[in-house]
């Protein structure tokens, strides 16, 4: 892949305050994250008590909003899920945290099966999906076409090796199902007003950094396609307070309130909201 000037310089605001360059790539047109932690170190950038999909806490107002709102999240993602005419509905969700998507889709007579390489939040998730949840060398272990929907909920910006895991996607999909990838989009308004505080670059557990040119570009890379894209309204807000804190030291509801507003205003025209759900069909 080759790479053209640095787009920005992003900090670790979470866990180990480290500076990083966001590099535009040529053939796809997102961002990466540059270096990117070697796969024995990256998971110590996840050891904060502040990584929130990786626990149920409910320590502050900050958290119980996140679960609050996750509840309603909840619905809509299962509403999505059962708009599709299916026969068989067999799940996956990739990167499933604590396992309340899933319980809430076996619940609702979803087969389902999750990966999670947090070993705490994956025991979280067996004990509420009777055992489901798995590690991540898992993937190459399911038997192809074995899933109607895969799903992706703010992971695949997580996961090294960014083609080997389209094309593993694309394989445990059968004919016609369908792969839905949510990610933030640095194209948005609130990614251009906070810029390098922008909270959902997340680096460097954030590898990639997603516009909608390059989601078309990977499916398409393995003969997928892009057939419909939603917004995901509730992330603006969050990830706009959430950037008030890294920009100004401290929280402004307030005013992350409303650049989360202006945000979702802005893209009923551009369709760039703050983050937007990708729904590829397989061939």
């Amino acid at each position: 892949m080759k790479n053209n000037a640095p787009y920005l310089i992003v900090k670790d605001h979470s866990v180990s305050s480290e500076t990083f360059k966001l590099i535009q790539n040529n053939e796809y047109g997102f961002l990466e994250t540059i270096p990117q932690p070697s796969s024995e170190k990256l998971p110590d950038y996840y050891k904060s008590e502040d990584y929130i999909s990786h626990t149920d806490t409910r320590r502050n107002l900050f958290e119980k909003v996140y679960h609050f709102i996750r509840k309603i999240s909840l619905k809509k993602k299962l509403k999505l899920i059962n708009s599709f005419s299916l026969k068989d509905k067999n799940l996956l969700d990739v990167g499933c945290g604590t396992g309340d998507f899933l319980q809430t889709a076996k619940q609702n007579n979803w087969t389902v099966s999750g990966i999670e390489p947090d070993e705490k939040a994956r025991e979280i998730s067996n004990r509420k999906t009777n055992n489901s949840v798995f590690k991540i060398e898992q993937l190459l272990k399911f038997e192809s076409a074995s899933f109607d929907v895969i799903t992706l909920w703010h992971v695949l910006e997580h996961l090294p090796n960014l083609e080997d895991h389209i094309t593993v996607f694309k394989k445990l999909l059968k004919p016609n199902g369908t792969l839905i990838i949510a990610v933030p989009n640095y194209k948005s308004y609130d990614a251009k007003y906070y810029k390098e505080f922008w909270a959902a670059y997340d680096v460097p557990r954030h590898l990639w950094h997603f516009n909608k040119r390059s989601i078309s570009k990977l499916a398409l890379k393995v003969s997928m396609e892009v057939i419909k894209i939603k917004p995901m309204l509730f992330d603006a807000f969050y990830v706009s307070l959430l950037s008030e804190k890294y920009k100004h030291g401290k929280m402004n509801p307030i005013k992350g309130f409303w650049i989360g507003l202006l945000s979702n205003l802005k893209a009923i025209k551009s369709k760039e909201g703050s983050s937007l759900i990708y729904i590829i069909k397989n061939s």
